[in-house]
């Protein structure tokens, strides 16, 4: 069958305390320092799965709007003050999640956390690329940071994944780049359209749809659905098979040779200078004359343009009808959607855009952009791979933000191991896209057995996670 398999999810909770949720759930108690939209979002998420969530911001509006939307605890206050995170309960959490705006600010809650609580684990985000360079010392015994969080750097390697994969909405590397998840809008004139998934057997075995989102809806499915027109449709392969799946989805594979960069900031900065290694014809344009006399120096192969990227003119005078990519990475989102409808408008064959309020995301989506990205995305997905349960190797969220592709190790003492998928008790919107063991790549059946040690890719509803952390974390009795 195309589609088989289910799941489950976690990171590992040796050393976590317990706590229990108004449900009778085992929940972590973590506390988020940063009420902005990545500490909203995380919140949010977490809050839906029953945690015992508590967010510290000194913006009393930020606490207001938290205190009006989410049922989380909410404290005004500094992060960076001792007496404030000894109220917060830090004594007895699991998890500091610092997720300010701020380096320093994330920094020093991380170093007090640590001296009020020696088994806590810290999660800090830093933007300036600076603290990269010193990730041996932001782990000594100074500041003892557990997980370091740079969103701009994972955002310039969703950007080169969709560069590497054109036809693509949506790319995904797992098992260091041995597994593929393809996101892929499906055309009227393709195959897939209007028939069941069962009606594709043929390809089980280098195939599997793991969620299909039509909508603003994101669907796990199984074998008697229908795939529809414009549904945009999550494929999971191996990459030695992307050639055979761009034949069945229609996908026209093309090289890539001309890019086409707005916004000379740290992230249109790093794609740059990733792009510069290559033989990829590159330009770069922003509006600050002097940004630009800097990237002209440090740059080699990148060509750099001071001028405005939303000038009909210039756009056409860089012949952006004959770009593969048009990439908007602005600080400015309004300014990025605009670059992008220009660049589509001019003929652009596809456009990336930069956007930093995530619930401008599926508005500009519904619009004609291609695709979008999102620092903010980009932080709350690697933060969400140290709080999940179980041993999680990466998470994430898939468009829609509803559902969640999660890699994960198969523990030998949970309940998922040596035995047929058939029977182990999987909730219904869960499912196993792909299961690794040594260099064999399976993509799973109802008589596929998980074994300790295997990676297992899944993808699943916000709904079924607490089912799922319990299905791959440690049993109880194992202690």
């Amino acid at each position: 069958m195309l589609l088989a398999g289910y799941a489950r999810h976690a990171r590992i909770a040796f050393g976590f305390a317990r706590h229990t949720s108004s449900r009778g759930e085992i929940a972590l108690k973590i506390i988020i320092v940063g009420a902005g939209e990545v500490g909203f979002h995380i919140a949010q998420r977490l809050s839906r799965e029953n945690q015992d969530v508590l967010l510290i911001d000194k913006d009393p509006d930020k606490i207001h709007r938290i205190n009006e939307e989410l049922d989380v605890q909410a404290m005004l206050g500094s992060g960076t003050s001792p007496g404030m995170l000894k109220r917060s309960g830090i004594l007895d959490a699991d998890m500091l999640v610092a997720a300010t705006d701020s380096d320093e600010v994330n920094l020093i809650a991380c170093m007090l956390a640590r001296q009020l609580n020696p088994y806590l684990l810290k999660v800090a985000r830093l933007r300036n690329p600076e603290y990269l360079q010193m990730k041996d010392l932001l782990a000594q015994d100074t500041l003892g940071i557990d997980h370091v969080i740079n969103p701009e750097s994972a955002m310039v390697e969703t950007i080169r994944n969709l560069m590497l994969v054109p036809g693509a909405s949506d790319v995904i590397d797992f098992v260091d780049g041995r597994i593929k998840l393809i996101g892929v809008t499906i055309r009227s004139d393709s195959p897939f359209a209007g028939k069941k998934l069962l009606s594709f057997q043929e390809m089980a075995d280098r195939l599997l749809v793991g969620a299909i989102v039509r909508g603003n809806k994101v669907h796990i499915p199984h074998g008697e659905d229908t795939i529809q027109a414009d549904d945009l449709v999550y494929v999971v392969a191996r990459s030695g098979d992307l050639q055979r799946i761009f034949r069945v989805f229609r996908i026209k594979e093309e090289e890539l040779r001309r890019v086409i960069i707005v916004g000379g900031g740290q992230t249109g900065t790093a794609l740059a200078e990733l792009l510069d290694k290559t033989k990829i014809s590159t330009r770069l344009i922003d509006r600050n004359p002097v940004r630009c006399a800097e990237l002209a120096e440090s740059l080699d192969r990148v060509i750099v343009i001071h001028g405005d990227g939303t000038d009909r003119d210039l756009l056409l005078e860089e012949n952006v009808k004959n770009a593969d990519f048009l990439v908007a990475l602005t600080s400015d989102e309004e300014s990025n959607v605009l670059i992008s409808l220009l660049g589509k408008g001019l003929g652009v064959r596809k456009t990336i855009t930069r956007i930093n309020k995530l619930s401008y995301i599926p508005l500009v989506s519904s619009i004609g952009i291609d695709t979008v990205v999102s620092s903010r995305l980009s932080a709350i997905r690697a933060i969400l791979q140290h709080i999940r349960r179980g041993k999680i190797i990466s998470v994430a969220p898939l468009k829609g933000e509803h559902a969640e592709a999660i890699e994960a190790e198969a523990l030998s003492t949970s309940d998922i191991v040596n035995a047929p998928l058939s029977r182990i008790k999987f909730p219904k919107d869960a499912l196993i896209g792909a299961v690794v063991r040594g260099d064999e790549i399976i993509i799973p059946r109802g008589d596929t057995q998980i074994r300790a040690g295997d990676r297992l890719i899944i993808f699943a509803l916000h709904k079924a996670i607490p089912k799922l952390e319990k299905l791959l974390t440690v049993k109880l009795d194992y202690f």
